[in-house]
């Protein structure tokens, strides 16, 4: 059970192994679609799940350390990279970077997943956030991966989509709430990071059937990406500035900005954030069928950097928010005696 506190913004206790139905379902469907890989995928995949669930379990029900944690990611990612399918020969002239050396690749490749498997972690909280985003991303890798015949990782998409779907409608429920908790988001998170590295994987013929340029791929990959990456890179360097550790909680993440300053609901927030991944990736796809990679970054730094000025005067620490949020409510409780005040008046 998961207890309210000063950074929650939920009241009431809710179950947190929303998860664990996570784990056994994925475990479950890649033991049936395992002949649809080529090269034992599903084989791989299963150890670092297993990691990643217990770990996760454990750190929703005694917290653990950054530290332990990132290294049960490290080990759960090994197994990944040790698999040829998911290695990166070249980057097909994305700023005019082709082949690339092995040990080069894993240095990559490892930070990259560990890069997403976090940020999806962080992501996770407020009801439905991490929901939305992730139906929204498995959604547009399973069509990518279906248009290039990649059908094992097709299907896993559509699986995690399916449990994330299921999840949902019990995530945003008044009276029936539960939350996916770290061993939820780690395995999602894990999940997402996979088919991340698989996409940047895919063969120059498989691109054929996909409408942007092959040399496009890293940064349609940041576009589907785009809400956990912005996020972590935006809180990191508020804490980082604030002389905190990167990893240390507080308030500043972009739902809560829009929850306790721009006054929107869980669900408003989680839709509205959807709604920007969402178009921001088909808008990314349709530059990327005719634009050079060399546009889409200047692009793409752009509007980082126009989300960061927007979202800049929103840093705030653990005393400012509370004493916000206190002011605010003493403000609406006076005028809710206020209102009771004149209506009895009047009566």
């Amino acid at each position: 059970m998961d207890d309210p506190n000063h950074r929650s913004s939920h009241l009431a206790r809710t179950p947190t192994m929303g998860g664990v139905a996570f784990f056994y379902t994925i475990m479950l469907a890649l033991f049936f679609i395992n002949e649809k890989g080529l090269f034992e995928e599903a084989t791989y995949l299963m150890p670092g799940l297993v990691i990643l669930f217990f770990v996760g379990i454990k750190d929703d029900l005694v917290i653990l350390t950054p530290g332990a944690k990132l290294m049960a990611q490290v080990l759960a990612i090994s197994f990944v990279l040790a698999n040829e399918s998911f290695t990166i020969e070249s980057l097909n002239g994305f700023l005019n970077i082709y082949e690339i050396p092995y040990f080069l690749y894993l240095g990559i490749a490892g930070f990259v997943m560990l890069t997403i498997i976090n940020s999806y972690n962080l992501i996770d909280g407020i009801d439905g956030l991490a929901s939305i985003v992730g139906i929204v991303i498995m959604i547009i890798y399973t069509t990518i991966f279906y248009l290039s015949q990649e059908y094992f990782f097709a299907l896993t998409a559509i699986i995690m989509n399916a449990c994330l779907m299921a999840f949902f409608g019990f995530n945003v429920s008044s009276d029936k709430k539960i939350f996916m908790g770290d061993t939820g988001s780690l395995i999602v998170g894990f999940i997402i990071s996979v088919l991340t590295l698989k996409f940047l994987a895919l063969k120059p013929e498989s691109y054929e059937g996909l409408p942007f340029l092959l040399e496009n791929a890293p940064l349609i990959a940041i576009s589907i990406l785009i809400v956990p990456l912005f996020d972590t890179a935006r809180v990191f360097t508020i804490r980082i500035a604030n002389k905190r550790g990167p990893f240390s909680p507080d308030r500043n993440h972009i739902h809560h900005v829009l929850i306790d300053f721009w006054g929107l609901s869980h669900k408003q927030a989680s839709f509205i954030i959807g709604c920007f991944n969402l178009i921001f990736v088909v808008l990314f796809i349709i530059l990327g069928s005719k634009a050079k990679n060399l546009g889409m970054v200047i692009m793409l730094v752009s509007v980082v950097i126009f989300l960061g000025y927007i979202f800049f005067k929103y840093n705030y620490n653990f005393t400012t928010l509370k004493q916000k949020i206190l002011l605010k409510r003493k403000i609406e409780a006076l005028k809710g005696k206020q209102g009771a005040a004149s209506k009895k008046k009047k009566n």
